[in-house]
């Protein structure tokens, strides 16, 4: 508590005093939020600022004068009416001084107000405000992965198995086995080789295969491998049972490629798969004229411009040594291209019959030519290989294929000959005698044809078929081809068929007969098979 009594403070010291606590209780006015809101709306008017604090600070003095008065009232106990009236006087002046010094407290209260006063476009609150943080950009959700495809497994009378994982993966595996019986009989044909004492009989499994295909990665991507495990189905002094291994591209219409070892696309009739011939086995003029399987790519088209099938072509580079060949052999390579027209469009001309009986007509007519450069087989990719030297192969192909309600015709025309000689001569270094070794040179005819009857008792579909072929030597050539075409050149054949399930399962009955000239002397042999895919 501050003194108030004058016999202990002077009376300039007093007004010191009240001066001190006016300009302190001044500070707190203004300080207060009432006062910062009044002179931030009246800071363009500071003289009329300044009169209000003045007024304010007159009336806080008549206050602290009132109340002085009253505490030297209390603290005087021995006071008189002189010390009265000095404290009255005192108290005036205390006033005088007051004023004055809330004037100088109300100026210099103008001028701090005047510092702490934001600047007109500043909020009016002193509290300031914190810019709203940019709120960071959302993080990409990952792509969520595809659900694979679940796999389905099915199966198919004659078509095997078949597992897809959508349209990325798919496998088919099928089955298909020959059971057969052959019964000969060799007639007298004038050739002593040929004559065997009496017919015989032959029963075995001809064939048994395995077949593996469907897609990859897509439905464009396709391939096959197929396994042929029937003891007349290798090749002597080779063991490998792969028939068919290749690679197929179709995503262009008119540019499929196919690479791998398959059969070379040269004639229809070799062409047609084994499971769908009419006949127990080829003619002997497709086994010997024709090209078999090789290893190679070939650019096709099943429907070249899209015409619905009415055209098509094959265009071919192979090795040109056949199937499964292993080893070094002398530079060279097989070239193909086959061209053919179908009128009507396209239909299943790559199967003999016609089980669909359907009344419209469908015609194929096609053409090919091939050469094999530098082959050392005696029959241009078939054959024991030669002892020495190789041969350059022309091939020329012309075939027919024609089916309405239940008719089918097959016509073949093939041509084969050497265009770098006719036989090649050398002197043996170990017994220092001359060999020889000729080119098999020849061509030939085939026509086959066939009527579907139809369904028999509701259990199987009955055909009837028949076939003639023809084939000639040409010029000096190989004397076992000679031999072969003077001794049973010409050949017939016929047989009936029941068609469980088209080709997929049948029972096959046939007769086949090759002679020189004349019908009835030579060999005659008669088969009964069956042919199931599984």
């Amino acid at each position: 508590m501050i003194p108030w009594s004058s016999s202990s403070i002077s009376p300039l010291a007093l007004r010191a005093r009240i001066a001190l606590a006016l300009a302190v209780l001044a500070l707190a006015l203004l300080a207060s939020p009432g006062s910062t809101r009044a002179q931030t709306s009246d800071s363009d008017a500071p003289h009329d600022a300044s009169s209000t604090d003045a007024s304010s600070a007159d009336a806080s003095s008549a206050d602290a004068s009132s109340a002085d008065a009253s505490s030297t009232d209390a603290s005087s106990t021995d006071a008189s009416s002189t010390d009265a009236s000095s404290t009255d006087a005192s108290s005036t002046d205390a006033s005088s001084t007051d004023a004055s010094s809330t004037d100088a407290s109300s100026t210099d209260a103008s001028s701090t107000d005047a510092v702490l006063t934001p600047p007109p476009f500043a909020p009016a609150s002193s509290t300031l405000i914190a810019p709203t943080p940019t709120p960071p950009a959302p993080t990409p959700t990952p792509p969520i992965a595809p659900t694979p495809p679940a796999p389905t497994l099915t199966y198919e009378q004659g078509r095997g198995f078949t597992v897809r994982f959508g349209d990325t993966f798919s496998a088919n595996l099928q089955s298909r086995i020959q059971l057969r019986s052959s019964f000969a009989v060799y007639g007298d044909d004038g050739d002593a080789s040929t004559a065997v004492p009496g017919p015989t009989n032959e029963t075995q499994v001809r064939t048994a295969r395995l077949w593996l295909r469907g897609n990859v990665l897509e439905p464009n991507i396709r391939y096959a491998i197929q396994l042929a495990l029937g003891a007349n189905d290798f090749e002597a002094g080779n063991s490998s049972p792969i028939f068919d291994a290749y690679l197929e591209l179709t995503h262009l219409r008119d540019l499929n490629v196919r690479v791998g070892q398959f059969f070379v696309p040269f004639d229809r009739a070799r062409t047609i798969r084994e499971f769908a011939l009419q006949s127990v086995d080829r003619a002997q003029l497709i086994r010997e004229l024709t090209l078999d399987r090789d290893v190679g790519v070939v650019l096709q088209s099943q429907d070249l411009f899209g015409e619905g099938g009415r055209f098509g072509y094959h265009v071919g580079l192979f090795a040109g040594d056949g199937r499964n060949r292993f080893g070094a052999h002398p530079l060279g390579f097989l070239y193909v291209a086959r061209l053919f027209v179908r009128p009507f469009g396209t239909f299943d001309d790559d199967q003999e019959g016609d089980l669909t009986r359907q009344p419209t007509a469908r015609l194929m007519i096609g053409g090919a030519i091939a050469y094999n450069q530098s082959t050392d087989r005696p029959s241009s990719t078939t054959g024991t290989p030669l002892a020495f030297g190789t041969f350059d192969y022309l091939h020329a192909a012309g075939d027919l294929v024609f089916k309405y309600a239940g008719f089918y015709f097959l016509g073949e025309v093939l041509y084969r000959q050497s265009t770098s000689g006719r036989s090649l001569t050398r002197t043996n270094p170990m017994t220092m005698e001359d060999e020889t070794v000729w080119s098999r040179d020849g061509w030939g005819l085939l026509a086959q044809t066939s009527y579907n009857v139809g369904p028999v008792l509701d259990l199987a579909q009955l055909e009837v078929w028949a076939r003639y072929e023809q084939m000639e030597a040409i010029g000096p050539t190989d004397p076992r081809l000679v031999t072969t075409v003077q001794t049973r050149g010409r050949g017939l054949g016929a047989g009936v068929n029941l068609y469980f399930n088209n080709h997929a399962l049948k029972v096959q009955l046939d007769w086949a007969h090759w002679f020189a000239s004349t019908v009835g002397p030579g060999e005659h042999l008669v088969r009964l098979q069956l042919d199931a895919s599984f």
